[in-house]
């Protein structure tokens, strides 16, 4: 997707928005992330001394899986649907890896929107749940995590993020959104990486304090 660096500034917010998952600037955030690399490597990154938590294993299994961003929209089938595992946008990171873990939050997420709608943010123009999209947008993701008490303090201190924690960001410079999974793997000075989908499919990166945070949850162990 990548072509050129005006494309990349100009073109990307548009072709996102007729797609139907793009992200918006904020006040009015939708789902995914810029598409821009923002993030970089820490090649000094310290390696975990124990197994890796479940949640950040099954995240990290999708580097080299998933290898591309595409936000398109797509029908699903339900429950479990999923777009091919090789593109994806940064709410699938957190789909795919959550459902190792039994938890389908296209299905828990759209059973909840049944219920309680309004509940939702009113961001799209639409009258009720669509169970092949509400799942793969940031708001939505974060008031389901915030309905099941999920939520952190959003804390700029390393030692408040635990490996798996999920983390949201709205983006410098452009206010779109972000999310991501929080690594067992740490820079030197402690801070946490994050398993994330921003341009160049899953990776695990140094970003966690690069933008501004705007959630903080943990699943339940």
């Amino acid at each position: 997707m990548i072509r050129t660096g005006r494309w990349l500034r100009v073109g990307l917010a548009g072709l996102l928005a007729l797609a139907g998952i793009a992200c918006q600037r904020s006040p009015t955030p939708a789902a995914g992330d810029t598409g821009a690399p923002v993030a970089t490597p820490a090649p000094a990154a310290r390696p975990p001394t124990l197994p890796s938590p479940p949640l950040v294993a099954a995240a990290r299994r999708q580097i080299g899986q998933t290898v591309r961003y595409d936000p398109a929209y797509a029908v699903l089938g339900y429950p479990g649907g999923d777009v091919p595992i090789d593109g994806g946008v940064c709410t699938d990171v957190i789909v795919r890896a959550l459902r190792t873990q039994g938890l389908d939050l296209q299905q828990r997420i759209h059973e909840d929107m049944r219920g309680a709608f309004r509940a939702y943010p009113a961001l799209w123009g639409l009258s009720r749940p669509d169970r092949n999209i509400d799942h793969r947008r940031v708001p939505n993701l974060m008031r389901w995590f915030e309905r099941q008490g999920w939520q952190q303090p959003a804390s700029r201190h390393a030692a408040d993020f635990a490996a798996g924690d999920i983390v949201a960001w709205k983006l410098n410079g452009n206010g779109l959104l972000h999310i991501g999974i929080v690594s067992d793997r740490r820079r030197s000075d402690g801070t946490p990486l994050i398993l994330h989908n921003i341009a160049r499919g899953t990776q695990e990166e140094d970003l966690l304090f690069a933008h501004t945070i705007i959630g903080h949850y943990r699943p339940p162990a």
